[in-house]
């Protein structure tokens, strides 16, 4: 293999883990982290005991909270940054020699909507609007089930490359040549991407579902497969919706992979603020979703699903989709509705409930 130098916007757990992996595999990686106290943990510990507590990082793998170092002369830059922040953190890149002459390569992990003066947009667009314009349709998507504790631990993942262009979706197979990964492409890069923003949604409500089914005689096991397909179902009207392109995405690890993961893994913050709902009643601190969304850092942990909700209920509307179970989130997290009533009701066993 040819050592590769990769710079990763992101020192979340998603950026840490995959940064471990591509440093596990001989890649010169650093991380571009906020807080000077990430940084210190990860140069001097080789833990990022902040975000992904618990791991051994990679020797190869370093710290800075100086953007620019950590993108300037890099062969991939990797974006990691959370939604909110995606794009104004990528202006902050277009200056940088081998960004403004393209000559690096530009991967994304980022999971959701961007909110925009003209409404949401998906990431790539996002970025691409803002980067050089040798870039568009050049710019990859990365994507799959992909927790980034066992990603961190070297277990077994797979990961979808979605691209317009095909050779650059080989390019990024080979720099995830590593131990513990496998990588696809896909030309697919608007399903990929509501693939990976709408399943937190999804798994949000089977999280609540999954906590009310350990008390209850009416929903189990068969009721969280049925929410799951359904949940499956919605993505790929989005999608299409949207203009993806390959009705395959959906049934790949990119659609129902990643779906089925973040639904049923302890490691889902999504499921796990699902189940926060129901079971430590985690909304009474909140006014609505607005409410929710500016004060998320409270919670502890980043629910991507209740950021995403706001944003495929936004978009959704325009196009006149009906989205039964996002939009039944979007009531929920909006105090508007509980959510057994509206599992009850999602699953017709009681009168519809009015708005």
């Amino acid at each position: 293999m040819n050592p590769k130098s990769v710079g990763v916007i992101g020192a979340g757990a998603w950026g840490t883990g995959f940064a471990q992996a591509l440093g596990r595999g001989g890649h010169k990686v650093t991380l571009w982290a906020l807080e000077q106290e990430v940084v210190d943990s990860i140069n001097n510990e080789h833990e990022n005991k902040k975000f992904l507590p618990g791991f051994k990082l990679s020797e190869n793998l370093t710290a800075s909270t100086n953007l620019e170092e950590v993108a300037t002369g890099k062969d991939f830059l990797i974006l990691a940054s959370p939604s909110l922040y995606l794009a104004s953190t990528v202006k902050k890149l277009v200056t940088i020699p081998n960004i403004a002459e393209g000559d690096t390569y530009i991967g994304v992990l980022t999971k959701g909507f961007v909110p925009s003066k003209n409404g949401p947009k998906l990431c790539l667009e996002t970025i691409e609007n803002v980067l050089p314009g040798i870039y568009k349709g050049n710019t990859v998507y990365i994507s799959g089930p992909s927790h980034a504790e066992e990603v961190a631990m070297g277990k077994l993942t797979g990961l979808i490359a979605a691209c317009e262009n095909p050779k650059n979706t080989i390019i990024f197979r080979e720099l995830m040549r590593v131990p513990g990964l496998l990588a696809y492409s896909s030309l697919d890069v608007i399903g990929v991407q509501v693939c990976a923003c709408v399943k937190n949604v999804i798994a949000v409500v089977y999280g609540c579902c999954d906590a009310i089914s350990e008390t209850s005689d009416t929903f189990g096991d068969n009721s969280e497969s049925l929410l799951l397909a359904a949940g499956l179902n919605e993505i790929q009207q989005f999608g299409f919706a949207l203009g993806a392109t390959h009705a395959e995405t959906f049934t790949s690890i990119a659609g129902v992979g990643d779906l089925d993961v973040t639904c049923k893994s302890k490691y889902g913050r999504n499921r796990r603020f699902g189940q926060d709902i129901i079971k430590k009643n985690i909304l009474s601190n909140f006014k609505d979703l607005d409410d929710l969304i500016n004060r998320v850092s409270e919670i502890g942990y980043l629910p991507e699903g209740a950021i995403a909700c706001k944003y495929v209920h936004e978009v959704s509307a325009k196009l006149n989709l009906k989205l039964v179970i996002c939009d039944g989130l979007y009531r929920i997290l909006n105090r508007e509705v509980e959510p057994e009533e509206f599992l009850r009701e999602l699953l017709r066993l009681k009168k519809r409930v009015k708005r």
